[in-house]
């Protein structure tokens, strides 16, 4: 059993998710447990670090059917890993390292060097000597990091070995999908069953492989599954940004994407709901979340409906009570009983307590 998975069933556990830290090992241990954490988890490596004595790491990782979403917050550290550790073990696996906010690092990779601030990501592979500094800004590091094994990524032999340690595109396109995808992942993961997982990390893969693919300028060598899954990806996203828009029809969707709309209804076969249930369903969740905000009580039913794309407030209120059996002023009216309830209380405790007096 590896050290995440058994210090987890002493830490925290919820679902496919693991979290463990430092805290649960001796002051003394802490920098070569970690060392150890990061040999089974990632690869085999050689740290340095000046925070040695005093070392604090945390991982939470993502248990994927076929890679690992991984979270690592930790000190500022070097890792070097050598040919010598490549022959004794390699995972035959590569990474892409997303930075997070308040962290930078320094990567070298078959002579190439990745200066990577908060936002960027790069690839790496577990079968090259490699040097990572993670460099010290006066707080800790903090990285995402998505496994991908060499045997299912869908690229020609060695064909990703060109993009080690070279800045990826992560401001448009696929990688502006994927960065935001790696993030939430652990919190979308947690409650889900295994089938559901198994779907995110097809997801996280197929995405993966696009923007490798996109960079090395192979998205047509990709397999149909995983480039429909990265379109398929992009539309969702789209759906998502363009809500407001009460043109937003299955039209308007395939248009943008410069599909046909029965490419479109066919991309939606593999989806719980249809490309127009979804476009309908996520417009009446943001309307249930607004309806449920009490800081919005002031907005009205007829300008949520706008504000979420529905042309007229009795448009919002048929499909609301079908979707959930009640009307938005019957939910708006409970959210104020329930926020008139505890004044109502206070109320008669100071009643009560005045005549006491």
């Amino acid at each position: 059993m590896s050290i995440l998975k058994n210090t987890a069933e002493r830490s925290s556990t919820a679902g496919p998710v693991l979290t463990v830290d430092t805290d649960s090992v001796p002051a003394p241990d802490r920098f070569g447990w970690w060392n150890d954490l990061v040999g089974q988890e990632v690869m085999p490596v050689t740290l340095r670090s000046p925070h040695a004595r005093h070392f604090e790491g945390r991982a939470e990782s993502v248990q994927l059917p076929l890679s690992q979403v991984s979270t690592f917050t930790y000190s500022p550290l070097t890792a070097r890993r050598s040919p010598v550790q490549i022959r004794r073990q390699d995972p035959e696996s590569y990474f892409l390292v997303l930075v997070r906010d308040g962290s930078a690092i320094r990567l070298e990779q078959e002579r190439s060097i990745a200066c990577l601030d908060a936002g960027d990501m790069a690839l790496f592979s577990t079968s090259h000597p490699l040097t990572c500094e993670f460099l010290d800004l006066g707080g800790p590091c903090r990285t995402t990091q998505l496994r991908l094994p060499r045997t299912v990524l869908p690229l020609a032999a060695g064909r990703a070995d060109r993009l080690l340690a070279e800045p990826l595109s992560t401001g448009s396109g696929t990688g502006a999908l994927l960065v935001p995808y790696l993030m939430g992942l652990p919190r979308a993961a947690r409650d889900c069953g295994p089938a559901e997982v198994a779907r995110l990390g097809a997801v996280a893969m197929d995405l993966a492989a696009s923007l490798l693919g996109t960079q090395l300028g192979d998205v047509d060598r990709l397999p149909v599954e995983t480039r429909q899954a990265s379109l398929l990806a992009r539309i969702n996203a789209f759906i998502g940004h363009n809500l407001a828009d009460p043109e937003l029809r299955p039209a308007a969707v395939a248009a943008h994407h410069h599909i046909s709309v029965r490419t479109l209804h066919q991309l939606f076969r593999s989806e719980p709901e249809s490309v127009g249930a979804t476009i309908r369903h996520r417009r009446l969740e943001r309307c249930r979340a607004d309806l449920t905000d009490s800081a919005l009580r002031h907005v009205s039913i007829g300008e949520i409906a706008a504000r979420w794309g529905f042309r007229h407030p009795a448009d919002l209120s048929r499909a609301f009570r079908t979707a959930y059996g009640v009307s938005p002023s019957e939910v708006r009216a409970g959210v104020r009983d329930a926020a008139a309830a505890p004044d109502a209380a206070a109320a008669l405790d100071a009643k009560e307590d005045r005549a006491s007096c």
